[in-house]
């Protein structure tokens, strides 16, 4: 049965891992990674540029399906190892702004000046709908 997840990160984390070909949530944190499996799909929201701030976003940056068979650690620099799965990313995929699809997500609707609060934490699992509506939104089809 496939799934459909949203992780969230700044959009140079996400370029990132689209980049390397691998999906990284929570800062690596293996509870974050945790229940994503083969076949299912990711999309990123980044609400800034950087970790720390940067120029603000709020859009839908990457897209893709994961192609591990299950979370594994990298070593990426100085003792820090991150927990990831890889992904193949549809590399055809524009960003895509969030505010033009407030009302039309089950995600966001009817939450007005609120909806940045379901948009919190490492990673959200959407409905099939939503996920078709963001794709179709970055310019792919799944």
């Amino acid at each position: 049965m496939t799934r459909y997840w949203m992780g969230v990160a700044c959009a140079r984390h996400a370029r990132a891992g689209r980049d390397g070909g691998f999906a990284q949530l929570g800062h690596g944190k293996q509870s974050a990674i945790s229940g994503l499996q083969k076949g299912d799909w990711i999309i990123y929201y980044s609400p800034r540029e950087e970790i720390d701030g940067g120029a603000p976003v709020q859009a839908f940056t990457t897209i893709g399906q994961i192609t591990s068979e299950k979370p594994y650690q990298a070593d990426q620099s100085m003792g820090f190892h991150p927990h990831r799965v890889d992904v193949d990313y549809l590399l055809a995929a524009n960003p895509a702004p969030i505010r033009p699809l407030l009302e039309e997500l089950e995600l966001t609707q009817g939450r007005a000046a609120h909806w940045g609060f379901v948009m919190r934490g490492a990673k959200r699992k959407l409905s099939e709908a939503d996920f078709q509506k963001i794709a179709l939104a970055m310019g792919v089809t799944i």
